[in-house]
């Protein structure tokens, strides 16, 4: 008999804001009178990291964890030591200090936001309001982006295929820069002096925190933009994205426990 119940992973903050807009998007979810959830952080959340979560998970009689990494992208070194420390790959793609958690429970392990429609609605929702006249202006989406090789990789793979995404979304050309490494300057310079463009930066992150009020702004310090600093919660798409997520895990799940019972 399974008994599946629903993991979602986060990275975490000091911030009681960050946590109650991840908190109230899974609040939402559809399928929370059907199964058990709970919301976990990878750091700084204290009774509720992630070993918290399948502690009190498993002692409902969870038997499958539906998890969903709530992170923007498949570059997040996080999402690969979690998985890692879930059992889901025998070994991290970089060096990590988690350790494998306790669990008796059988993992089906989600994806990250990367792209796709929803996240696009979500990005064209959030600057939406700056636009004032689209044949002359260039969304400039903004992500973190990483230092380490394979995963520079991957959140390039991501934000690219996600710019293609909100421009057909918002009608509005559309780029993408990365923090790290660092081209976001050099990027808007371009769509703005040298393309003479109006710059509308959209920041690829999940909720408002140090690189959406500090970082970006500092990176385009001398440039000509605009820029809510709305990062993509809270927005009801996001509970919709995670709704799909967890219907498409159910239904790996009972396919395997179809295969099992044979």
């Amino acid at each position: 008999m399974r008994n599946p119940g629903i993991l979602v992973i986060s990275h975490g903050s000091r911030e009681p804001y960050w946590v109650e807009q991840v908190d109230q998007a899974v609040a939402k979810l559809q399928l929370l009178e059907e199964m058990p959830v709970e919301v976990s952080f990878l750091e700084t959340v204290k009774g509720r990291l992630i070993q918290n979560g399948i502690d009190r998970l498993e002692a409902l009689g969870v038997t499958d964890l539906l998890v969903i990494p709530l992170f923007v992208s498949s570059g997040s070194t996080h999402v690969d030591e979690i998985s890692y420390a879930l059992g889901v790959k025998a070994a991290p793609d970089k060096e990590t200090d988690l350790e494998p958690f306790r669990l008796k429970a059988r993992v089906h392990f989600g994806s990250p936001l990367d792209d796709g429609e929803d996240v696009a609605r979500m990005v064209w929702d959030k600057v939406r309001p700056l636009s004032v006249d689209p044949a002359r202006e260039v969304i400039l989406l903004v992500g973190h982006g990483s230092a380490h090789n394979g995963f520079l990789q991957r959140w390039e793979q991501g934000i690219s295929s996600l710019a293609r995404t909100v421009q057909n979304v918002s009608g509005i050309i559309t780029d993408h820069a990365l923090l790290n490494p660092e081209g976001v300057h050099d990027k808007a310079a371009y769509w703005n002096q040298e393309r003479g463009h109006d710059v509308i930066v959209a920041p690829l992150f999940l909720s408002s925190g140090y690189f959406t009020s500090h970082m970006i702004p500092k990176r385009l310090q001398g440039l000509e933009y605009r820029y809510l600093g709305d990062p993509l919660l809270p927005h009801p798409l996001l509970t919709s994205w995670m709704d799909r997520q967890i219907r498409e895990l159910m239904q790996n799940m009972q396919k395997q426990a179809r295969i099992d019972n044979k």
